[in-house]
This record gives structure tokens, C-alpha cells and sequence, in this order.
């Protein structure tokens, strides 16, 4: 799975890097620890008035459809081998799909003398993970949640853990994002693995300090928390 990101970037930096032309990240800072509930920037295509957008906007890390119950499951990752089929995705991967920008996310491992916390990182400034959003409608506020796309780790991700984000290559980025409806759901999700499988390879890990363990009590804007730890 995924359960904690960074992103290092501005808005600015983000409306650069996905060419895109408006924004709704007036709060918006960079995080070194974007954790499940976080508010954290996707970039997503729609449709206003006839006329595609494309918008860096914050949206809530974890999906609420509209239809879905106060309270209810809220789910942050969405596997890759069911995501068209299961009943929570279904509607958002045929319509409203989105991209997740980060530089990297965490990963752990049991030692003997705790968790160890490891960075995963790609070689450009920015990956792009397949993602799903919502718009739900809270007292006459929309709210746009999110879920990654995750599916079995390929390369130095799968030393660490068995499931990671499907990150995708630029040159399917305008694919992805479409707001047009999905027509053929195979070649989507070939797509997706074909894609993801070539950013995997490009991925590298290493350890660094456990005060990213503590969600609670790290500053999300440390950029020391990517930082490489030897003990």
C-alpha cells in the first residue's frame, strides 16, 4: 500500500511540471509527511462551460464518493487488480481520474529493534501516480477527496513492501487524465501495468530517520526527513 507521501513542490512548481492552467491550493505548502485525511494537491481534468480545465487542486487523501454515507470507509489506495470492478471505484475510474504528484513515499521494515523507515524515490523531480478523485457536496461546499492506485511492487519498492503506487510516464499523463469516459477498460488497466511497470524500474530506496514513525509529532515541512540515516 501507500500511507505516507511526500511532496516537495510549490503550486507554481506543480501548474509547471503538469501544464496546467489554474489552481485551488490557497493552503497548500510542501509536505515531507502527507498522511491519510491530509489535504495534499492532485491534477485533474473537467469539463467547464464545454471547455476542458486542467487545475492543481487539494483534495482530501482518502475517497468519499458522493453517494457514499457520513462516516463511512474512506479508502486511500485502490488496487490496480480490481479498481475498475469494485463497487466504491467503479464509477470514479470510468470518469474521474487524476494524477498524484510526489517525490517519493514511505515505506517500512520490522528490525529487531523497531520499524525502519525507507524512502522510495524515482530519478525525476516528480512522479505521477494514478489516482481517482470525488466531489462531494458538504454544506453547500464541494469537497474533492482522492485514493492512489497501488499494485504489486516491481523492483527496489518490492524489497521493502509487496504493493506500491502505479506510477505513471509522462507520455500517458493526457490519457489518463481524459475526462471522457473510459470505452475500453482492458487496454486502460494494460495501460496502467505497462506504464507503471516502466517507472518501477527507475525507483530507489533507502533508509532514513525513524522520527518519521510519529505522525503526530514530526514537522511535516522538515525537509530532513527524507534525508538518508545510517545508524
Amino acid at each position: 500500500m501507500c500511507g505516507r507521501y511526500v511532496v516537495p513542490n510549490t503550486t507554481d512548481e506543480l501548474l509547471s511540471l503538469f501544464d496546467a492552467t489554474g489552481a485551488n491550493t490557497a493552503d497548500w505548502k510542501p509536505s515531507y509527511s502527507v498522511a491519510p485525511t491530509d489535504s495534499a494537491p492532485i491534477v485533474r481534468e473537467w469539463i467547464h462551460d464545454e471547455t476542458v480545465q486542467r487545475d492543481v487542486d487539494l483534495a482530501s487523501w482518502g475517497l468519499k464518493p458522493g453517494w457514499a454515507k457520513p462516516g463511512g470507509p474512506a479508502p486511500i489506495n485502490a488496487r490496480l487488480e480490481s479498481v475498475a470492478s469494485n463497487g466504491m471505484f467503479r464509477s470514479a475510474f470510468a470518469s474521474q481520474r487524476c494524477l498524484v504528484p510526489m517525490s517519493g513515499y514511505y515505506e517500512w521494515q520490522q528490525m529487531d529493534d523497531g520499524k525502519q523507515p525507507f524512502f522510495i524515490h524515482g530519478a525525476s523531480d516528480v512522479l505521477a501516480a494514478a489516482g481517482l478523485y470525488a466531489a462531494r457536496q458538504e454544506d453547500d461546499v464541494w469537497k474533492i477527496s482522492f485514493t492512489i492506485i497501488t499494485r504489486a511492487a516491481r523492483d527496489a519498492s518490492g524489497e521493502i513492501h509487496d504493493r506500491m503506487p502505479v506510477f505513471l510516464k509522462p507520455n500517458v499523463w493526457d490519457r489518463w487524465l481524459s475526462p471522457a469516459k473510459i470505452s475500453d477498460t482492458e487496454e486502460a488497466l494494460s495501460m496502467l501495468d505497462r506504464s507503471s511497470v516502466a517507472v518501477a524500474k527507475t525507483v530507489a530506496a533507502y533508509p532514513v530517520s525513524r522520527t518519521v514513525n510519529n505522525v503526530r509529532t514530526l514537522d511535516s515541512e522538515d525537509q530532513g526527513l527524507i534525508e538518508p540515516f545510517s545508524s
